[in-house]
Parts: C-alpha cells; sequence; structure tokens
C-alpha cells in the first residue's frame, strides 16, 4: 500500500481490495477470527464509501458529516487491526493495514477539522475548498 501521494478516495479503495483479499483467509482461521474479519471488512470498506459519498456532499457541512464517519470507520478498521495482531500468524498481512488506517485516522482528522471551521474569504469564492 505504499504508494505516490494519491486522493482519498482512490487510496481507500486499494484499502478496501487490500482488506477483501485477506478476508476468506482471516475469516477461516476460527470464529473469532471470522468475527474480527467480518468488522474489519465493515470499517474498512466503509471509508471509501462515505468518502464517495462526501464527494458529492450537498453542503460543506454534508460533507463535514461524511469525513467525520470516514474518521470513526478508520479509526474502528485501526482498532480491529491492531487486535488481529496480537494474534502473530496475521501480524505480517496486518501490519501494512495498521500503519494505512492510522495515516487514514490522521489525514481525516485534518480535513474534518477543516471542514468545520469557518470558510475563509478565500475559500468561499471558491465551489469546494481543497482540503
Amino acid at each position: 500500500m505504499d504508494k505516490p501521494r494519491q486522493n482519498l478516495t482512490a487510496r481507500a479503495f486499494e484499502l478496501s481490495k487490500a482488506v477483501f483479499a485477506l478476508y476468506p483467509r482471516l475469516a477461516s482461521a476460527s470464529p473469532a477470527h471470522a468475527h474480527l474479519a467480518h468488522q474489519l471488512l465493515r470499517s474498512a470498506t466503509a471509508i471509501g464509501a462515505m468518502l464517495e459519498e462526501g464527494a458529492v456532499a450537498n453542503s460543506r457541512r454534508d460533507m463535514a458529516l461524511k469525513y467525520a464517519v470516514a474518521l470513526r470507520e478508520a479509526r474502528e478498521a485501526n482498532y480491529w487491526s491492531r487486535l488481529g495482531v496480537t494474534d502473530p500468524r496475521w501480524a505480517a498481512d496486518l501490519e501494512p493495514i495498521i500503519r494505512e488506517t492510522g495515516e487514514f485516522v490522521a489525514m481525516l482528522t485534518v480535513s474534518v477539522r477543516k471542514l468545520r471551521a469557518p470558510m475563509t474569504i478565500a475559500e468561499s469564492a471558491t465551489p469546494r475548498a481543497s482540503l
């Protein structure tokens, strides 16, 4: 998942693909692993889904709400992946996901703060401020 700078939605899609590919192996390890795999798949794929919705938001406030949900999902995906590495058999597979979800938490935290902040005159002159 180490790639040059990409937009958030493209990066979220790559994360979703990685988790989707890992899901069958992780889920088949045990019932507990199946639960973890399901939660990780759900939360990791929700990041991209919320960013896609945010791209067509009706307003800046609506976009901030979608990005805030994506942030919560990123935090949850990070949690499940960190829990997964407590089983050493999955450390190599989950470490890149931990890093990527951690980066999503950082990027989305900044984005949500910017979106929630009052707009400057320059930002209000453009249809959508760049994040």
